[in-house]
């Protein structure tokens, strides 16, 4: 679960418009069950766990992987914190149990293919696709262990805390001292002394020093060798025979690493994400939703912040973030009005284009092209200027499409708040 804290060491916000919201940020996220099986080539100790799909596996994987475990734990994958206190929309309630071994077959039964809705899915949910089946350990301590990415150092910082398995943001609040940051010098790598710190902090039980402070190092490694902006364990745990294991797992890696992380990327669901951002990718276009009713489509990623924020001073909101870019294809045109489109809470579309590198003529010729694929159900507002504005103008006149043109983009907001008004 991504937590509060976390949030206030690292959130960036997004001013739309005089409203803060939270900054949507392009960063793959994966699921538990390939966390453990990442940490564990990087040699974190982790529990044993199986990951499947279908409730025939899971006999098949009882026989096979656990034969000797009376009890095991029973994780729901999806991408969003809260599952244990999550609940299916089919009634079950909890998304991670601890159950006899006869009974997982039953429980993975009513979990597989269900929504789970948490507090941090929204009401919609997300749809459950894999349970994770791990041995139940016998815990004796549990502590909290983080590494992010820190603006005021310029680096990574690790994040750790003798309190684990609970909300960690509401410890940092009621006991701030007992949150350890230790801060890491990029160039030069952790060092013992970074990472003894480190384990100071955990304050473990029984565990050996030695080897939690290489279990750290190995965990640094991991962030750094792939890409990582978040790697947050709670609990990290520490079991009877005196080992850390990383009981939990959250990993976030940096879309821009894409290209040599290939392997990683490989592992993204899409299912577990918005499917106008996974369509929008796809037609490489840079689009983030968002909960207003006029949707937008602008070139130029501060000429899409300034179009929001002039929607919102004239009583509009904004839909969505929409980037066509500066290189735009007629076909990437069309694409982006299907997303716009296929969000029904849009009852305006604006298109505000400033035509440099961009031409007006080849966004005239999309919105034709689109109209003819789409219906277009709700008003268009439309302003062009710069490079080929007159071709532009001349392609939406003849194409008989009904358009409401402005001339500037105060007029285009006026116009789209006015348009779903009526």
């Amino acid at each position: 679960m991504v937590r509060g804290l976390l949030k206030h060491l690292t959130s960036r916000s997004l001013s739309i418009a005089g409203k803060w919201q939270q900054q949507q940020l392009r960063r793959l996220n994966i699921h538990e069950y390939q966390g453990a099986e990442l940490m564990s080539k990087y040699g974190v100790n982790v529990p044993k766990g199986v990951a499947v799909g279908s409730v025939d596996e899971v006999k098949k994987v009882i026989e096979s992987v656990f034969p000797n475990q009376s009890e095991l734990v029973v994780k729901s994958q999806v991408l969003a914190g809260g599952r244990g206190l999550g609940t299916f929309k089919n009634g079950l309630k909890g998304g991670v149990h601890i159950v006899k071994a006869d009974q997982v077959e039953e429980l993975a039964g009513k979990m597989l293919g269900q929504i789970l809705v948490t507090k941090q899915t929204g009401a919609e949910g997300k749809i459950v696709s894999k349970v994770y089946l791990c041995e139940k350990l016998s815990l004796v301590n549990e502590m909290y262990f983080a590494i992010t990415l820190d603006r005021k150092s310029s680096g990574p910082l690790i994040i750790a805390c003798a309190k684990g398995g609970t909300s960690i943001e509401d410890l940092a609040e009621k006991f701030p001292d007992m949150i350890v940051k230790v801060p890491i010098d990029v160039f030069k790598g952790i060092t013992d002394e970074d990472a003894a710190k480190v384990v100071d902090g955990l304050a473990p039980k029984g565990a050996d020093r030695n080897s939690s402070i290489e279990q750290v190092k190995k965990l640094y490694n991991l962030f750094c060798e792939t890409d990582c902006t978040l790697l947050e364990i709670n609990p990290l745990a520490e079991t009877a025979d005196n080992q850390l294991v990383a009981a939990d797992a959250k990993l976030n890696f940096d879309d821009n690493a894409a290209f040599r992380q290939k392997e990683i990327f490989a592992l993204r669901d899409p299912t577990q994400e918005d499917p106008r951002e996974v369509a929008a990718a796809k037609a490489d276009l840079n689009y983030i939703g968002l909960d207003g009713e006029i949707g937008c489509m602008v070139n130029g990623a501060g000429l899409a912040m300034s179009t929001m924020d002039i929607i919102k001073l004239h009583g509009g909101t904004p839909a969505n973030f929409l980037d066509v870019g500066g290189n735009a294809s007629e076909g990437q045109v069309v694409e982006a009005f299907k997303i716009l489109t296929s969000d029904d809470k849009v009852k305006a579309i604006l298109v505000n284009i400033f035509g440099g590198i961009m031409k007006c003529d080849v966004i005239a010729s999309g919105i034709v092209n689109a109209a003819k694929q789409v219906q277009l159900k709700v008003p268009v507002v439309v302003r062009l200027e710069g490079t080929n504005v007159d071709q532009g103008k001349r392609i939406l006149k003849e194409s008989g499409m009904t358009l409401i043109t402005a001339e500037d983009l105060d007029d285009a907001a006026k116009k789209a708040v006015e348009a779903i008004s009526k």
